[in-house]
C-alpha cells in the first residue's frame, strides 16, 4: 500500500523594506509628502495649489506599483537603462573588435556585462586530471562545475520521492554552518534539442564492413528522422567558495589562487558522500575547456551541433585534432546587446525571468517539471541558487524579519487598517521558520532564474508566453527582468553560479 505523497510549502519572501514594505527612498518621499501636506496650514491656503499636487505625486511614487516594483524603483531602473543606451554601454563587441594584449599578443574573446571580471583558471583536481575553476576576483569567489545525473522523481513511488528530497535537504543543511567556506550552491538545468551527432559518430565507428546494406540504410534513416526531434537535458551543480570565509585555510594551502584552488578541491572531495546519499551522480568535474563549452553553447546555440560532432569524433582512438571543448578565450559571444526586455547574443535572443513568488499552497516535489518540458521552438534553462546562512546570521535575520512584520502590523492597527489574511500568514510562517531554526534546521536564501532562448526572433514572444503559462501551472509567479536582461542571462542561462547583484535596484 503506497503512502500519501509528501507536500512542501512555507516559502517566505524577504522583507527588504526600510519601513514595512517601503524602501528608503519611498519612506523619504512619504515623509516629504507629509510635510508638504502640512505646509499650507502654516503659510496660507494658497500654497495648497502647489503643495497638495506635489504631495500626491510623492505618495504615488512611494506606494504605486509597476509590474511588481515600486514606481520610484521602476523610474530609477528606466533612467539607468536609458543612460546605458545613450552611452552605448549596453553593447558588447569581442573577437575581431577585442583589443590585443600587449604582453602576449593574443586577442581573447571577453565575457560581457557582469561576467567581464570572471576568469576560467586551470587547477589539478587531485585525481590526475584538470579542474576548471571559475574565479571572480571582485567578489572573491572560486567555483567548480560538475555535470551530474539524477534518477528523477516522476517515475518513483512517493516514499522514494520523499527520501530523495530529504537527502537533498540534508546535503544543503550541512553547509548552513558558521565555518563553511561554501557561499553558494547552484543547480543548473538546460533543455535543448538533441542534434544526434554523438549517436551518429558512435554508430559510424561501430558499423562493421560486412553489415547488410539494407540494415545500414534503415538505421541511417531512423537516426536522421528521430535524432533532431529528440531533446537532451544537461544538469550541472556549481559549488562556489568564498575566499574571505576560507582565508585561513587558503593561507595554509599556500595562499593565492593556488591555495584557493586546493581548498576548493578538498571541499569537492568531501561532498562526494553527501551527493551520493542525495542520489546525485557526478559524471565529471568540468575541466577548463568544457566549462568554456557550456558558456559558448549558451551564447551561440548554433555552435552546439558542430561542437557535439567534434567532441564525438575526438573519442576515436588516435585522434590528433582539436581536443574536446572550447578554448576559454573563445567562451564568450562575438557581440551582444542588452535591450529593455530582451538580450541579443550572437545569433540568438533570450529573455530571463526571476521567480518572485513561490507557491502559497502546499505542492508536490515534482512542481518544477513543467518548466523544462522539451520545446521545438526554444531552448530553456533554469538555475536554482542556494545561499546557506550560518546559525548566528540566520538568528539575526529571522529576528529582524519578525520585527519588521510585527512593527508593520502594529502600524496598520494604529492607522485603523484591517489586517489581511496574507499578512497573518506571513507572520505565522516567519515564526515557524524561527522555531525550525532553533530546533537545528538550516536556513537558506533561495531564488530561481529562468531563461528562454530562440534563434528565430518571430518565435520569441510565443516561447515566452509558453514559459509563463508553464510557470503559472506550477504555481510560480515569474517576472520578466526588465532592464537587467544581461544579468539575468548570466544567472539563468549559464552554470557559473552567479548570484543576482545585491544592490541592483529592483532585482
Amino acid at each position: 500500500m503506497s503512502s500519501q505523497p509528501v507536500s512542501y510549502g512555507g516559502w517566505q519572501s524577504e522583507t527588504t523594506g526600510f519601513m514595512g514594505r517601503l524602501s528608503g527612498p519611498g519612506f523619504a518621499m512619504v515623509a516629504a509628502a507629509s510635510l508638504l501636506a502640512l505646509l499650507p496650514f502654516n503659510v496660507g491656503w494658497q500654497a495648497s495649489f502647489v503643495c497638495v499636487p506635489l504631495a500626491l505625486l510623492l505618495l504615488a511614487l512611494a506606494f504605486g506599483r509597476v509590474t511588481g516594483l515600486s514606481a520610484d524603483e521602476w523610474i530609477s531602473l528606466a533612467v539607468r537603462h536609458q543612460i546605458s543606451v545613450a552611452t552605448r554601454r549596453n553593447l558588447f563587441f569581442s573577437g575581431a573588435f577585442a583589443p590585443r594584449s600587449a604582453a602576449t599578443g593574443r586577442q581573447p574573446m571577453d565575457l560581457p556585462g557582469v561576467l567581464a571580471r570572471v576568469r576560467i583558471l586551470d587547477a589539478p583536481d587531485g585525481l590526475g586530471g584538470q579542474l576548471g575553476v571559475v574565479h571572480d576576483p571582485v567578489a572573491g569567489t572560486y567555483g567548480a562545475i560538475a555535470r551530474i545525473t539524477f534518477p528523477g522523481l516522476a517515475l518513483v513511488d512517493t516514499d522514494k520521492q520523499a527520501a530523495r528530497v530529504a537527502a537533498w535537504a540534508q546535503f544543503l543543511r550541512g553547509y548552513c554552518t558558521e565555518d563553511s567556506p561554501v557561499t553558494r550552491l547552484a543547480v543548473h538545468q538546460r533543455c535543448l534539442p538533441d542534434d544526434g551527432a554523438a549517436l551518429a559518430s558512435w554508430t559510424a565507428r561501430h558499423i562493421t564492413a560486412d553489415a547488410p546494406a539494407a540494415a545500414v540504410t534503415a538505421l541511417t534513416e531512423l537516426m536522421d528522422g528521430a535524432g533532431p526531434a529528440a531533446a537532451a537535458r544537461e544538469t550541472y551543480l556549481t559549488v562556489t567558495l568564498s575566499a574571505a570565509r576560507a582565508r585561513l585555510a587558503i593561507k595554509g594551502a599556500g595562499g593565492g589562487q593556488i591555495g584557493a584552488a586546493a581548498v576548493l578541491v578538498r571541499e569537492l572531495h568531501a561532498m562526494g558522500q553527501g551527493l551520493s546519499t542525495a542520489s546525485l551522480q557526478v559524471v565529471e568535474w568540468l575541466p577548463p575547456r568544457k566549462v568554456a563549452q557550456t558558456v559558448r553553447t549558451a551564447y551561440d546555440p548554433e555552435a552546439q551541433q558542430s561542437l557535439a560532432a567534434r567532441n564525438a569524433a575526438a573519442q576515436a582512438p588516435g585522434w590528433a585534432g582539436t581536443p574536446p571543448g572550447v578554448d576559454p578565450d573563445l567562451a564568450g559571444p562575438a557581440a551582444a546587446e542588452t535591450a529593455w526586455g530582451v538580450y541579443r547574443h550572437d545569433g540568438a535572443w533570450s529573455v530571463s525571468y526571476q521567480v518572485r513568488t513561490w507557491p502559497q499552497a502546499a505542492v508536490y516535489a515534482t512542481i518544477l517539471q513543467p518548466l523544462l518540458w522539451p520545446r521545438q521552438n526554444a531552448r530553456r534553462a533554469m538555475t536554482l541558487l542556494y545561499e546557506p546562512i550560518g546559525p548566528r546570521r540566520a538568528r539575526q535575520e529571522l529576528a529582524r524579519d519578525k520585527a519588521k512584520r510585527s512593527s508593520a502590523r502594529h502600524l496598520r492597527a494604529k492607522s485603523g487598517r484591517d489586517e489581511s489574511e496574507d499578512e497573518r500568514r506571513e507572520e505565522a510562517i516567519a515564526r515557524r521558520q524561527d522555531a525550525a531554526r532553533a530546533s537545528g534546521q538550516g536556513v537558506l536564501r533561495m531564488t530561481a532564474v529562468l531563461t528562454v532562448t530562440v534563434t528565430d526572433l518571430d518565435e520569441l514572444e510565443t516561447a515566452c508566453a509558453e514559459l509563463q503559462a508553464d510557470a503559472a501551472a506550477s504555481g510560480l509567479e515569474v517576472r520578466r527582468m526588465w532592464g537587467a536582461q544581461d544579468t539575468g542571462f548570466a544567472a539563468g542561462a549559464l552554470p557559473l553560479g552567479q548570484g543576482l547583484p545585491d544592490r541592483r535596484m529592483g532585482f
